[in-house]
């Protein structure tokens, strides 16, 4: 007789862990530890949005007599009178924005090119150095940088940069104009110097956090390093370094001390970057503790309303692009 048969059972493919094995479940039954921490760290993230809210609150409130008395005109006028209570907040929202804008259309290719030679060109104790040294800018002082601009930056703007642009493109309204060294162009210039090292900081970090296969494999198929950097590692970090940017705008929108002491403090419209200008955190300084009259007051609150609300439509923008950024790479 022939031996039996053993039965071969089917192999069976392993259940995939539930989410209490894989550690997942925020509360298991009985781990009041565990609710515990659960219920901490939930109050300290709604803490931050409860904060939000309540300066967004607070500005609002105190803001009542100009929202009434001027309504949305505010914004499209451009009239600042507090003699005769006349009150807009147009100069200033340009002064922010073109500021800002003239910031980082310096400091981003700079930025990111410092951040590009510290992450895939440069020998690693050079780049850990040259890092350190760039992290330390980052915590000076902003008056700082004012005193820099005011004694170093407006007169070498005033005595080069500017006779050169005006010579050679002054055909263009941006260039044109009394050459005082104060001005749009230098708050410019000194907001791109505050926000250089948040860019490298920020990118070079995520520079290096692209996987070190990518690299090898495109050096496998005959790429150089620079191509490496540019087909491999800028795309592969292009939703960080995007971050990086939108954090270094906020910087630069929110920034009061230094570009006060740069920007010459004039509420005049004009397109000219030689021009003295003036931004809504530099009016808040300047203007603030010299308010008079409740009309007044609240119209200086009601600018601080308008910051905060444009740095939150930036940031939010900010979000919305990286998450494209992120699905499109997905």
């Amino acid at each position: 007789m022939s031996a039996p048969v053993a039965e071969i059972s089917p192999t069976k493919t392993p259940a995939p862990p539930s989410r209490e094995r894989a550690g997942v479940a925020f509360a298991p039954p009985g781990k009041w530890g565990d609710r515990l921490f659960l219920g901490v760290t939930f109050s300290f993230s709604a803490g931050i949005i409860l904060l939000a809210a309540g300066i967004g609150f607070s500005l609002w409130s105190n803001s009542a007599l100009a929202r009434k008395a001027f309504g949305f005109r505010f914004l499209i006028d451009q009239v600042w009178d507090p003699v005769a209570g006349n009150f807009g907040a147009l100069t200033f929202l340009f002064g922010t924005l073109l500021t800002s804008f003239l910031a980082l259309l310096i400091a981003v290719p700079l930025g990111v090119g410092a951040a590009l030679f510290l992450s895939e060109l440069a020998p690693r104790r050079i780049s850990d150095l040259l890092a350190f040294l760039t992290e330390l800018l980052a915590a000076v002082p902003s008056v700082i940088y004012g005193l820099l601009g005011i004694f170093v930056l407006v007169p070498l703007v005033r005595r080069f940069l500017e006779p050169v642009l005006g010579k050679t493109l002054g055909f263009l309204p941006f260039f044109r104009g009394p050459q005082y060294g104060i001005g749009f162009l230098a708050a410019g210039l000194v907001l791109s110097i505050m926000v250089i090292p948040f860019i490298i900081s920020v990118s070079r970090e995520i520079l290096l956090s692209v996987p070190p296969l990518l690299r090898e494999a495109a050096l496998a198929l005959g790429a150089t390093r620079w191509e490496v950097a540019t087909t491999v590692a800028l795309p592969y970090a292009r939703s960080g370094i995007m971050g990086a940017i939108f954090l270094a705008l906020a910087r630069a929108l929110g920034e009061t001390m230094a570009v006060t002491m740069v920007i010459g403090n004039t509420p005049i419209l004009t397109a000219s970057l030689f021009s003295p200008g003036y931004t809504m955190a530099s009016v808040l300084a300047n203007e603030f503790s010299e308010a008079s009259g409740d009309l007044y007051l609240h119209a200086l609150v009601e600018i601080a309303l308008v910051l905060f609300a444009v740095t939150l439509i930036i940031n939010a923008g900010a979000q919305l692009l990286v998450w494209g950024v992120q699905r499109k790479k997905r």
